[in-house]
């Protein structure tokens, strides 16, 4: 790989080309010596998904004081449910924004998939399994089809995906029927969004996902100093774990609370939290610790500096739009899972809130830079924005302008941040 396209492939942390400058072969950087990194990486632009996180403070601390409901155990839980088909549908959208590419229509392509589900699980029908499989393969063929128009015959991706935004949608009113509902029969389906786990599958859920970034962390340490680049202090490793332990251990001590009604008790982490946890690390696995996602990031960077450094440049960028129709699919079982139906609009009006999400969250739409924890954080933002606001009573329109004015900032603190860092004038 060439030098530009290695830096590319390392957008979130210390460049490959600043390696020596930083420490020798092997040696731990000093508190000091990372703080004063991170801070240059500020100064510069590269500010992540640090402004989506203020926000995201500032909004929730807003509407705590506006409605005393928005911080109770209900509304956090309903929160979390409410936001998780937005988050999977913004990471689906990573794998295509990191290569400075759009698909407009993720959310009719899980409409299409979700379509097919719900008919062949009617009673006398396909196992849930079977169908799901197939709802799986018919996002990979969508995504397929996409990427073979746009790295191989050389089309937008804005116009390939704006056209099937409006055909698929054709699909789905030909499977549906025009005013038909069809109703989500598999009691597993539904309850990914409306059951809990036991309190004490909470508490295991964290000490697993501990227990695997600790892991993370070691090995990351171990690579690194095999081949001889700096390692982060373990302080900074340990304070990371303890933040994450410390906030981890709020939200299920928070979501164990009892949440219902005198006459029926309503108990721990709703049990698609940990469903979306699962797609985040192995999503944020693939991209910061593959080939394949450093060849993302290399081809959202600099796509020539790419070809010749002998990546197989239009092999990545269809496969891209395979994963993100793919993980799509996933998406849109979540979205019926929490409203209980398919009809002939699902997954039409949800797209442009992914894309809103991963933006927000710090994901550049230039390419090259962003990563999947961004979606998440992204996500939120936008959840919370309509979560609060619709405590408020206040009308749709006004979380329609509110959400599309946080994606414009977002868009522009990307657009300054680039321009800081001299890539576009």
């Amino acid at each position: 790989m060439s030098a530009e396209a290695q830096d590319s492939a390392t957008p979130d942390g210390p460049r490959a080309s600043d390696a020596p400058s930083l420490l020798g072969r092997g040696v731990e950087q000093g508190i000091g010596d990372h703080f004063r990194a991170y801070l240059s990486k500020l100064r510069g632009g590269d500010m992540g998904a640090l402004p989506a996180i203020g926000g995201l403070i500032v909004l929730m601390a807003i509407f705590a004081l506006a409605n005393d409901k928005f911080l109770t155990e209900r509304n956090i839980a309903n929160l979390m449910t409410q936001a998780a088909p937005l988050v999977m549908l913004g990471m689906a959208l990573v794998f295509v924004l990191l290569l400075g590419e759009i698909d407009l229509s993720a959310g009719v392509t899980f409409g299409v998939a979700m379509a097919v589900f719900v008919r062949t699980t009617q009673p006398g029908g396909l196992s849930w399994p079977v169908a799901f499989m197939l709802a799986l393969a018919i996002g990979l063929a969508i995504g397929a089809f996409i990427g073979f128009f746009v790295a191989k015959v050389g089309v937008p991706s804005f116009v390939v995906t704006l056209g099937l935004f409006l055909g698929l949608q054709g699909v789905i009113l030909m499977i549906i029927g025009a005013g038909g509902t069809y109703r989500v029969i598999p009691e597993p389906i539904k309850a990914i969004q409306n059951s809990n786990l036991p309190v004490w599958a909470g508490w295991l859920m964290l000490a697993i996902a501990l227990v695997l970034l600790l892991g993370v962390a070691m090995w990351d340490r171990w690579r690194r100093t095999r081949s001889g680049a700096p390692n982060p202090p373990v302080t900074i490793i340990l304070a990371k774990l303890i933040g994450v332990a410390l906030l981890g251990a709020f939200l299920v001590y928070f979501l164990n609370l009892d949440r219902g009604t005198n006459a029926h008790a309503v108990q721990g982490v709703p049990i698609v939290v940990p469903i979306v946890l699962v797609f985040v690390m192995i999503g944020t696995f693939v991209l910061d610790r593959t080939k394949y996602g450093r060849y993302l990031y290399a081809i959202g960077g600099n796509r020539e500096a790419a070809r010749r450094s002998g990546i197989n440049v239009t092999l990545i960028r269809w496969s891209a739009f395979m994963v993100c129709s793919t993980i799509a699919v996933i998406a849109g079982v979540l979205s019926v899972s929490r409203i209980g139906s398919v009809d002939a609009a699902s997954g039409r009006d949800i797209v442009l809130s992914g894309v809103a999400a991963a933006v927000v969250g710090g994901v550049s739409l230039f390419g090259g830079r962003g990563r999947l924890i961004y979606a998440l954080v992204g996500a939120l933002v936008i959840a919370v924005i309509e979560n609060g606001l619709g405590l408020l009573r206040l009308p749709a329109g006004a979380t329609l302008a509110v959400s599309g004015g946080v994606l414009v900032l977002a868009a522009t603190i990307d657009a300054l941040a680039r321009r800081r860092n001299g890539q576009i004038t």
